[in-house]
């Protein structure tokens, strides 16, 4: 967003508290997807002997994984920071920004700890979340892990307590798993993740496939210091109360709006109950001028969500156009492996609004590609509308998921009936000619 204003001759000013990227270059996305691809090739490694191929023992080298992880996201963060250094209008500023007023900031600055006051009409809020802390007895007491820290360690744990079973603990659980841990995952809810019950039932198999245990509608109770430097976890589950003991324990239950920081009340800027920041349809606050771009407004929290913001923004300010978040896609790959990719109005949603579908499932065992590169885990599922035809949503759980999800949500933006696709010749053996027999399977 400072990029595009500043190049469009307003005076900009970005001010950054931490490294340049945010939560995705730096704690998110990049090194989370690094690390994941180290534990796929510890993965496939294992699995050599299913292919005719032999291999020796596998060994971890988590200092490895953690330089290689660090030099990708130094190159991606520092990258950042030089193109924004180099443009002609623009300050990047290191400090800690708080509303004085609806449209004054004052920046305490890291380096000397001086005070700066900016003034503009408009102000972009892009803050992110940061990893919540459940209220879980004697968290404090122990070195309990969040998202960022686990992807500094430099040893495998013995054995990893994972709270929280949605896409954060699911992805580093099968990692840490790959890497040799024992893993434990602890979920308050009846399932994993948010997503239709069978595509649910069809991850918890996956990971437990993988040997992770999985322990649903389980509360944490209390986190103790053991002996021998392990950590004991005390659980209700459905059958009784139990004591798991581990080596670390990783706090994966969902993300706090970094909010509560920024002087809001100054500019009359309203939260709601949890801190996020309602925004209208232009991402407009309750005070004019002031603007709000990704997770910390609350919503479906992905990069590619606060990117199409910043488009909104830039179409609106400096095009004159009239563009909106209403009726966006929301697309999202979840990565564990194999893939989850998601777009569109789950079966569930859609029977919720009352609407007429038909449901196609296919077993990624059918698909020619998946059994020739033996990768058959996971199913393909559309939803699609019964009276026009048109595509409603999709969930592939599979090779590729994030991929081939991809096709179906191209077919989607251009409104083509299922039908297109269900005729259309794809080239064999790809993973995307299976979309000819996924939509030749209603199940209604």
């Amino acid at each position: 967003m400072a990029k595009a204003l500043s190049q469009a001759g307003w005076k900009t000013a970005i001010v950054e508290k931490g490294a340049v990227g945010g939560s995705c270059v730096n704690v998110g996305c990049t090194p989370t997807k690094t690390m994941v691809a180290s534990a796929r090739v510890a993965y496939l490694a294992r699995r050599g002997a299913d292919y005719g191929v032999n291999t020796g023992p596998v060994t971890i080298d988590m200092q490895k994984i953690r330089q290689r992880k660090r030099a990708i996201v130094d190159d991606f963060s520092g990258g950042s920071r030089r193109v924004l250094e180099g443009i002609d209008g623009l300050d990047l500023l290191f400090g800690h920004a708080r509303f004085s007023s609806p449209h004054e900031l004052e920046v305490r600055m890291n380096e000397g700890g001086s005070l700066r006051c900016l003034s503009a009409d408009h102000i972009f809020i892009n803050t992110g979340t940061r990893p919540s802390v459940p209220a879980v007895t004697g968290i404090d007491k122990v070195n309990a892990l969040d998202s960022a820290a686990i992807m500094e360690l430099d040893c495998v744990p013995q054995h990893l307590l994972v709270l929280g079973g949605g896409y954060i603990g699911l992805e580093f659980g099968q990692m840490f798993r790959r890497f040799g841990s024992r893993v434990t995952i602890v979920q308050r809810g009846a399932q994993l993740t948010r997503e239709d019950p069978d595509v649910a039932e069809a991850i918890a198999n996956i990971v437990r496939q993988d040997g992770i245990e999985v322990l649903l509608n389980t509360t944490a109770l209390e986190l103790t210091q053991g002996p021998r430097g392990t950590i004991e976890l005390g659980v209700r589950t459905p059958e009784r109360e139990r004591t798991l003991c581990g080596s670390h324990v990783l706090v994966a239950v969902g993300r706090t709006p970094n909010s509560d920081e920024l002087g809001l009340e100054a500019a009359g800027v309203a939260v709601d109950e949890r801190g996020f920041i309602p925004v209208n349809e232009r991402l407009e606050t309750s005070v004019r001028g002031v603007y709000v771009i990704g997770d910390v407004k609350g919503g479906p929290a992905f990069t590619h969500i606060s990117y199409d913001d910043y488009r909104v923004l830039r179409a609106n300010l400096l095009d004159g156009a009239q563009a909106t978040t209403l009726n966006r896609s929301v697309p999202y790959t979840m990565f564990i492996d194999p893939q989850l990719g998601r777009v569109g109005l789950s079966e569930t949603a859609a029977r919720a609004q009352g609407l007429n579908v038909r449901v196609a499932k296919m077993p990624m065992s059918y698909v020619a590609r998946a059994l020739e590169v033996d990768e058959t885990r996971g199913l393909m599922k559309v939803v699609v509308d019964a009276d026009s035809d048109q595509i409603l949503g999709c969930a592939i759980l599979g090779m590729e998921g994030g991929e081939l999800m991809a096709v179906l949500q191209m077919a989607m933006a251009g409104r083509l009936p299922y039908t297109v696709v269900r005729d259309t010749t794809f080239a064999h053996p790809t993973l995307a000619e299976s979309l000819n027999n996924l939509f030749s399977s209603f199940e209604n």
